[in-house]
């Protein structure tokens, strides 16, 4: 038996326009065909004092998007799993930290990739706080780099350099700054 044999294969939830659960699929085939699945995307803020959000870099090994800077981590649910339950299961494995999360509800995007991979999902954004305190241990199979940085700053890197980010970051992060004020 080979190392691959051995990984059990990884299945995302697809689901229709309005987030409800139609059948599930194999992760790398939604992503080759395209198909509308479900998703999430964390945002974790500190004050010190100033408001600040943990952005990742994805290991440069990523099947796709690799190297790019991205909000704290993204994933998808299990089948049976809660949004929330996944993103902090995500958040302890790639990062190394537990948060008290809140849904802030869902957008739907759909990216291409060069390699002919695509996203198409609809995801969910999820924040939660830390405290300037905790600290962060990236885990090197899913994170190259990790950073501290205000929203100003990340808009600013955006518009001069939105090659260096993920598609989906720019729409996720608009569906998070009305919150912001709430922190």
């Amino acid at each position: 038996m080979t190392a691959t044999e051995c990984v059990p294969s990884e299945y995302v939830i697809l689901v229709d326009e309005q987030d409800n659960e139609i059948g599930l699929a194999e992760k790398l085939e939604a992503h080759e065909k395209s198909l509308l699945h479900r998703a999430f995307s964390v945002f974790i803020f500190r004050r010190t004092p100033r408001v600040e959000i943990l952005l990742q870099q994805r290991a440069l090994h990523k099947y796709h998007s690799p190297g790019l800077w991205t909000n704290t981590c993204c994933s998808h649910p299990r089948e049976g799993e809660t949004v929330l339950a996944a993103a902090s299961r995500r958040l302890q494995e790639e990062l190394g930290v537990t948060a008290t999360l809140r849904d802030l509800g869902w957008f739907k995007y759909h990216a291409r990739f060069p390699n002919g991979l695509s996203e198409h999902e609809i995801d969910h954004v999820v924040i939660g706080e830390l405290s300037p305190a905790q600290s962060v241990a990236p885990n090197p199979d899913e994170v190259h780099a990790c950073r501290w940085v205000t929203i100003p700053e990340l808009e600013s890197e955006m518009t001069t350099a939105p090659e260096r980010f993920t598609p989906w970051l720019h729409q996720a992060l608009s569906f998070v700054k009305p919150h912001i004020s709430r922190l």
